[in-house]
């Protein structure tokens, strides 16, 4: 049995990023067939955009702006020039965020995922991910289909009919959150009912501590998990190595330091900003609003993509300081107009019933020139006063926390 999908796992890493980067330009012809991003690439040369480099320069889309753009050109806010008629199916998420599915096998990548977890032609899968106007569930069954498996379309909840579908099609796979497979296991424990057919698992959705991995392991099952959203699909996942997440294929993962497009150092945390190689319906430079880091080298399974750590938080940081937002677009900006400092982290706390910022800053050559020089750019763009500390280069936390919010309230 093979221990990974196809050859494009294990290929040189330069041979991927040549062959991802080749393709790029016409992707981004593709992209700027609808409206909203001809706008927003007017005046580029798309075929120049041929390496990372050259892609950060491009204006990066937030996820959390999705919802208003999209109210402002239903259902897609004009990223999409195909009809909503030309897809396989139309969703909808919180927010709301409109969502598609591509009529190819697999839309959603996530077959590569299944398969490093351990999922096999002709395994019987619970999916208990919901198939209710969300695209969750689809997600899971159309790559496990792909690979040849049965699915058992459960969605969440009703433990009990659960149980009977487990007792009966006695699938050995699992997909859903890491929670609900713990409800199961101690629901059938407390019930005598039998599920012990269940061995494999990839979960999502949720935080999966080592603790629980453990106490799945304990109880015969292998669990694996993924880092997926609902308008991307599987964007990278665990294998059997365990020393982080692979990134998928056809792919390119950007980590870049909140509120902006600019990529981070290899091993600095920062927030997952993604390009997908799709040009029936491409996503160029979604920033997620998650925070991970990069992995160096190549993982001990032989697959040869980037990897990262996985969900490390949340880089949405703005916080609300004196009736005033400041948020991490601005914390950006002042590093961008003082180009001699490194990592910042503007920290809020209370003193005598009120709000106080510290900037904190690393340089290599502190002053109280700097300092106040400093200080003044802060209060220019958050229009707040905050101190300043400068600090020496590594001494700040590397947790991608541009804003950190210490504020205690009795």
């Amino acid at each position: 049995m093979s221990d990974t999908f196809d050859t494009l796992e294990t290929r040189d890493r330069a041979e991927r990023e040549a062959s991802l980067f080749a393709r790029l330009p016409e992707i981004l012809k593709q992209a700027v067939k609808a409206p909203t991003y001809a706008e927003r690439f007017k005046g580029i040369d798309l075929d120049s955009i041929r390496s990372r480099e050259a892609l950060a320069t491009l204006p990066v889309l937030r996820k959390s702006e999705l919802p208003a753009l999209q109210k402002t050109a239903l259902p897609f806010g004009g990223f999409v020039s195909d009809a909503p008629g030309s897809f396989g199916r139309l969703f909808t998420s919180p927010g709301p965020i409109f969502e598609l599915e591509g009529t190819v096998s697999d839309p959603w990548r996530s077959a590569r995922g299944l398969f490093a977890a351990g999922f096999r032609r002709g395994d019987v899968v619970l999916n208990t991910f919901s198939y209710h106007l969300t695209p969750g569930g689809f997600i899971m069954d159309s790559g496990a289909r792909a690979l040849g498996c049965a699915v058992i379309p459960a969605g969440p909840g009703n433990t009990e009919q659960q149980f009977e579908l487990i007792e009966a099609y006695r699938p050995v796979a699992y997909c859903g959150t890491p929670d609900f497979l713990k409800i199961l296991l101690d629901g059938a424990a407390a019930a005598g009912r039998d599920i012990s057919s269940i061995r494999r698992a990839l979960v999502s959705g949720a935080a999966f501590p080592k603790s629980l991995q453990e106490e799945f392991s304990s109880k015969g099952i292998e669990s694996y998990q993924a880092y997926a959203t609902a308008d991307l699909g599987f964007i990278a996942y665990e294998t059997s190595a365990r020393d982080g997440l692979v990134v998928n294929e056809d792919i390119i993962v950007e980590i870049v330091r909140p509120g902006t497009g600019d990529p981070v150092p290899e091993g600095d945390v920062g927030e997952i900003v993604v390009t997908t190689l799709d040009p029936h319906r491409p996503f160029i430079r979604l920033a997620l609003g998650d925070l991970t880091a990069a992995v160096s080298g190549v993982s001990s399974c032989g697959r040869t993509s980037m990897r990262i750590k996985g969900w490390m938080g949340r880089a949405d940081q703005a916080a609300k300081v004196k009736g005033m937002f400041v948020r991490p677009e601005q914390v950006a900006e002042i590093g961008r107009r003082h180009p001699e400092l490194g990592r910042l982290r503007l920290v809020i706390t209370r003193e005598g019933e009120m709000d106080v910022m510290m900037l904190a800053a690393e340089t290599a050559e502190p002053s109280d020139d700097l300092s106040a020089a400093v200080g003044a750019t802060l209060q220019i763009i958050a229009k707040l006063k905050g101190s300043v500390t400068l600090a020496t280069p590594g001494s700040l936390p590397n947790d991608g926390k541009v804003i950190a919010d210490e504020r205690k309230y009795d």
